[in-house]
């Protein structure tokens, strides 16, 4: 039964996955080499848990028990020793999530069973390089986690039945609904997700409508709760070029990043988290 976990990473993902397991009555550590990061992540957390009680959507208690709960640590070791369930939400490269899963396995997790947050990248390769391959999995939470219902549960090649149960009663736990996929690169909702927002990037390029109005002409017209180039500034522009540049290694031409998302990178207009994207937000 998983109790306690460690979430590496305390990004935009990170501090998401730590509030709502916390929420749910999981003991966390939310680990990060910045100290900055981390008491980012724990303005951010206790914020949201204020925000939420004063809307009614948590009470008091449930409050108390998200800011008990969370243990903030700069020191991987620490976070991960005595776990049930470690999940990393680190910057979507492949390198870097694989140096992060050899470090928790050097600090020692015991049994613990090792899950990558990630949106397109192979479960496979990264729990190749684990002890135990067999409990390595992907989760991939949606943004912001606290609202978004879905976790998308895709298994490695060697991923065994007993660790997906696991991760879908983790994920019911959460509040959660849950598909599983079997691996492909994007899996069901990022492939998807990249090629309407590419789509919609290319016809904003072309001059065929304003933002504005490629988004409200998917959000009336096909009834999508938010456009995909609001989609694209809240992920970050740089998150989604590098998902679309690793799709298109993988998948081919229609893949491709719209040169107009990789203008926007090279110039720094990142969407929500710089202030600037498809559109401004200062």
């Amino acid at each position: 039964m998983v109790k306690h976990i460690a979430v590496i990473g305390s990004g935009t993902m990170g501090r998401g996955i730590a509030y709502q397991a916390a929420l749910a009555g999981f003991f966390i550590h939310l680990q990060d080499i910045s100290e900055q990061s981390i008491e980012n992540a724990k303005a951010y957390i206790q914020s949201l848990a204020k925000k939420s009680a004063d809307k009614g959507y948590i009470n008091i208690e449930q409050k108390k028990i998200i800011n008990e709960n969370i243990t903030y640590t700069l020191d991987l070791q620490e976070a991960v020793k005595r776990k049930d369930l470690v999940i990393e939400a680190v910057i979507e490269k492949m390198d870097v999530k694989i140096d992060v899963f050899k470090q928790v396995n050097e600090a020692g997790p015991g049994n613990a069973i090792l899950a990558t947050n990630t949106s397109t990248m192979s479960p496979t390769e990264i729990g190749a390089t684990t002890k135990q391959p067999d409990k390595f999995v992907a989760m991939h939470f949606f943004n912001p986690v606290h609202r978004m219902k879905l976790i998308e549960i895709i298994r490695g090649m060697d991923t065994s039945d007993e660790t997906v149960e696991v991760i879908n009663t983790v994920a019911e736990k959460m509040g959660k609904e849950t598909v599983e996929v079997n691996e492909f690169p994007g899996f069901v909702t990022s492939r998807m997700n990249c090629i309407i927002g590419n789509e919609a990037m290319n016809m904003l390029m072309e001059g065929v409508a304003s933002a504005e109005d490629i988004d409200k002409g998917i959000k009336l017209g096909l009834n999508h709760p938010m456009g995909p180039l609001e989609m694209a500034d809240l992920v970050g522009l740089d998150s989604r070029l590098r998902n679309m540049e690793y799709l298109y290694y993988h998948l081919g031409e229609k893949y491709r990043p719209s040169p107009i998302l990789t203008k926007y990178v090279k110039s720094g207009r990142l969407g929500r988290k710089s202030g600037h994207g498809f559109y401004d937000y200062e």
